[in-house]
């Protein structure tokens, strides 16, 4: 057999680390984020395919103290009805989608923060004065996102009596509202308060104002990563400490006129 040159073989060698990237140039893998993608203010994949909002800047901010630039992260859709899916099956990292902590979600999921504090409120049509109050809606039909909690918490103290239209996604509330499909809208006033301040969407709807419930927007990921946790914990109170979270509130919210409630203390996994 006739044995191949030195010269040959470190060749094959060097053909097969780079092959296999192992050179050290390899590029970083992206870093996979769960967003919602229909959530104007909070988070928002607009047509040219860039996103916005407020869970955006929170997520971008978290990703760079994980050293993370912009371009290195991966945002993926998430639906209220999915989000502990996506993280058990690591199809993401961690979730930053208006996910209220909840001990129910707790039982499959680790939340980092809380960094947001919102509160439950009703949209209405702007022209609608037969819903003042959250009993009114006993004789209406209430939309809300298959899987949020919202419709629960109103028909379980406040309208036993409520119809409940449950759609896929806020936005086909939304339309379902305008094209009086439904009587009302329920979910987070910081989201309800970003599809009333939408382009388009100004003078038609209007927020009742009441603060039905204290949601405490957390970042949900993998059930006992309590490293990652502590990491995200530690970014999100830098992110309040040097100014960052409150210009990102002003920035995405501002617009509304939403009065919105100071940045939180994080108390989650310590």
């Amino acid at each position: 057999m006739k044995v191949p040159k030195a010269g040959a073989v470190l060749a094959v060698i060097a053909l097969a680390a780079t092959a296999s990237g192992c050179t050290g140039d390899n590029p970083k893998e992206p870093l996979a984020i769960g967003i919602k993608f229909d959530q104007p203010g909070v988070g928002m994949r607009e047509d040219d395919g860039t996103f916005t909002g407020f869970d955006v800047d929170v997520a971008t901010y978290v990703a760079k103290e994980l050293g993370y630039k912009p371009n290195e992260i991966e945002f993926k859709q998430v639906y209220s009805s999915d989000r502990e899916l996506l993280i058990q099956y690591n199809e993401v990292k961690f979730v930053v989608a208006s996910y209220s902590i909840s001990d129910k979600r707790k039982e499959k999921v680790d939340f980092a923060g809380p960094y947001f504090v919102a509160h439950q409120d009703v949209l209405v049509r702007s022209d609608d004065t037969t819903i003042t109050k959250a009993e009114d809606l006993n004789t209406k039909r209430l939309c809300a996102v298959t899987g949020s909690t919202s419709a629960d918490n109103v028909r379980k103290t406040l309208a036993p009596k409520a119809g409940i239209l449950e759609l896929g996604s806020h936005s086909d509330c939304v339309v379902a509202l305008q094209d009086n499909q439904a009587d009302a809208m329920t979910t987070d006033n910081s989201i309800l308060a970003g599809y009333a301040a939408m382009k388009g969407n100004e003078g038609k709807f209007k927020l009742l104002g009441l603060n039905l419930s204290n949601e405490n927007y957390g970042i949900g990921l993998k059930k006992g990563d309590t490293a990652l946790q502590r990491k995200i914990n530690t970014a999100l109170t830098k992110m309040v400490s040097d100014g960052s979270w409150a210009a990102a509130v002003k920035k995405n919210f501002g617009p509304a006129n939403y009065k919105y409630e100071p940045a939180p203390q994080v108390t989650s996994g310590s």
